[in-house]
C-alpha cells in the first residue's frame, strides 16, 4: 500500500544546468533538431502528440520534403496532404495542420506567431503544441509539459497523485516553472522530454546514468522509482467486425470518401459497414452495398479478412470482390463516390485497414489473369 502524501520540497537550483548540459552532449540527432525553423518545430510537435519518436522520423522527413514551408503546406490540396500524412494515423491532425498554415498565410503573410496565446488561435494547436513552439522555436519562458515530461517532474517530486489530473499537471508545471532557465527554455524543455524518451522511462528507468538523480526524490527515498507515476488500469480496446466490397467494372473500382469530420476524416475506402449481430459477414457484405450505392453485384467472391488495430479499437475486415452487372448504370453520388483504377487508388489517401484490402484485392486481380488451364486456386472461393 502506497503511504500518505508525502511533503513536497522545491527542485534545486542546478537541476537546469545539469540536464541542460547533458542534453547537449547526449540529445539524439532527430531530423527537427537539424535547426528551430518554426515551421518544423510545429509540424514535428503535431506529429509527435499521438507517435512515438521512432515512428514519426519518417513521416515528418516525408512531409517536409514534400511540403518544404508554410506557403506549399497551404497552397497544396487536402486530399494530397492526406496522402502524404498517410500512415502516421489521427487524421484530423493534418486537416487541423492545413487550415493553420493556409489562415497563418492569408491573415499573417506565412509568419507563425510568436507568443503562446495567439498560437492557441490556430486550428489543433493546444497548450502544450503553444508552449513548445513558443519556447523552442521563439525563446519563451514558458514550460510545455507532455507526457514525458509529466512522468519526469513527477518523480523529480515524488508526486503521488494522478498526473493526468488537472491538479496535479498544475502542480507538476509549477515545479519546473521554478527551475525554468530564462536564457534557453527551449533547450530545457527538449531535455526534459529527452530525459523521458530515453532515460527516465515508464518502466526500469535508468536512474544511475542520469544526470540529475541528484534532484530524484524518487530515485533517492522508493525502492523502485518506477512506482511513479501512479498507473490507472485501462478498459479492454473494442472490435470492431465489418465487411467490406471491392466492386469492379471495366477495370475500375469503386470507392467512397468518409466525412470531412469523424473517424479517419477524408479518406477514401471500399463501400461496406458494420456486420450486425448474427449476421454472416456474406450478407452483411451485400447489405451495405446496396444501402450505400443502390447495387445488388454479381460473381461474389471472398478475398479474406484483414485485421487492424487503431489507437481506441481494433478492426476486422472481411473483404469481398464482386462485378458490377452489365445493365447497371454506373453513378457518381455527389463526388463521394468514384470509379478509379487500382492505379488511381493508389493516390489517394487511404486507411491502413484499405491498404491490406487493396493488397487482397491486387492479388485476386493478378489471379484473374491466369489462363483457364492453369489449375486451381487454393484459398479462393465463391462467397
Amino acid at each position: 500500500m502506497r503511504s500518505a502524501p508525502v511533503t513536497r520540497t522545491a527542485l534545486p537550483r542546478n537541476l537546469a544546468p545539469a540536464l541542460v548540459r547533458w542534453y547537449r552532449h547526449h540529445r539524439r540527432p532527430l531530423p527537427w533538431r537539424a535547426d528551430r525553423d518554426p515551421y518544423r518545430v510545429w509540424v514535428a510537435e503535431v506529429l509527435l502528440q499521438q507517435t512515438r519518436v521512432a515512428q514519426a522520423i519518417p513521416y515528418f522527413e516525408r512531409f517536409v520534403r514534400e511540403f518544404p514551408d508554410i506557403d506549399a503546406l497551404a497552397r497544396a490540396p487536402a486530399e494530397r496532404v492526406l496522402k502524404v500524412w498517410q500512415g502516421a494515423g489521427y487524421y484530423a491532425r493534418a486537416h487541423r495542420l492545413h487550415a493553420a498554415a493556409q489562415r497563418v498565410v492569408r491573415e499573417r503573410g506565412g509568419q507563425l506567431p510568436t507568443t503562446v496565446d495567439e498560437l492557441e488561435t490556430l486550428p489543433g494547436i493546444g497548450p502544450y503544441i503553444a508552449r513548445a513552439v513558443a519556447a523552442i522555436a521563439f525563446g519563451r519562458p514558458c514550460v510545455a509539459m507532455e507526457a514525458n515530461g509529466r512522468r519526469v517532474a513527477a518523480r523529480w517530486t515524488r508526486e503521488d497523485g494522478d498526473v493526468r489530473h488537472p491538479v496535479v499537471t498544475a502542480r507538476l508545471e509549477r515545479a519546473l516553472a521554478s527551475v525554468l532557465p530564462r536564457s534557453d527554455p527551449g533547450a530545457f524543455n527538449e531535455a526534459v522530454m529527452e530525459l523521458g524518451e530515453t532515460l527516465c522511462t515508464p518502466l526500469n528507468p535508468s536512474c544511475p546514468a542520469c544526470p540529475v538523480a541528484f534532484a530524484c526524490r524518487a530515485y533517492r527515498e522508493l525502492d523502485d522509482p518506477g512506482t511513479i507515476p501512479v498507473r490507472t488500469s485501462r478498459p479492454p480496446r473494442p472490435r470492431v467486425r465489418a465487411a467490406v466490397v471491392v466492386l469492379s467494372d471495366r477495370g475500375r473500382w469503386l470507392v467512397q470518401r468518409r466525412p470531412a469530420s469523424g473517424l479517419l476524416p477524408g479518406l477514401w475506402e471500399f463501400p461496406g459497414g458494420r456486420i450486425e449481430r448474427g449476421e454472416r459477414p456474406e450478407d452483411a457484405a451485400r447489405r451495405e452495398l446496396w444501402e450505400e450505392t443502390g447495387v445488388s453485384a454479381d460473381r461474389w467472391v471472398r478475398l479474406g479478412t484483414v485485421r487492424h488495430a487503431y489507437s481506441h479499437f481494433s478492426v476486422e475486415l472481411h473483404a469481398f470482390s464482386a462485378q458490377l452487372p452489365r445493365t447497371r448504370a454506373r453513378g457518381d453520388r455527389g463526388g463521394r463516390q468514384r470509379w478509379v483504377t487500382p492505379a488511381e487508388f493508389r493516390r489517394l489517401p487511404v486507411p491502413k485497414a484499405t491498404e491490406k484490402v487493396v493488397a487482397l484485392a491486387w492479388g485476386e486481380a493478378m489471379a484473374g489473369r491466369v489462363s483457364r488451364g492453369s489449375g486451381s486456386r487454393p484459398g479462393r472461393r465463391r462467397a
